[in-house]
């Protein structure tokens, strides 16, 4: 089982495997290049602009949500969705660091 396994790995390790996981579909980065350019969109928008069934893109909404990268209302049939650009900034700053401590280490490289 992964799960148990998952506990050995730091906080911050975590989040950023999340992160990445979740940015892992082509049609959530599409979805994140819709949001960005309204700045705020209605999940039926959303539908009309990808080529994707509605039920398909709202579970790619509840997969960004989940991650914290958007944050949406509900309110009747109208969902609104944006992106939670705090939560952005964080991840960059993890990526950021992670790709340089990597690039650091790289002095050894057998290739």
């Amino acid at each position: 089982m992964a799960s148990p396994k998952l506990a050995e790995f730091i906080k911050a390790e975590q989040e950023l495997a999340v992160f990445a996981k979740s940015l892992s579909h082509p049609a959530r980065i599409a979805i994140l290049k819709v949001l960005a350019q309204k700045n705020e969109c209605v999940c039926g928008e959303i539908v009309e602009v990808l080529p994707l069934a509605q039920s398909t893109v709202s579970q790619h909404l509840k997969e960004l949500k989940d991650a914290g990268l958007i944050k949406g209302t509900v309110e009747g049939p109208r969902s609104c969705y944006c992106i939670n650009w705090k939560a952005f900034e964080k991840f960059n700053q993890s990526f950021n660091h992670l790709f340089n401590k990597l690039k650091d280490q790289q002095a050894n490289s057998c290739c």
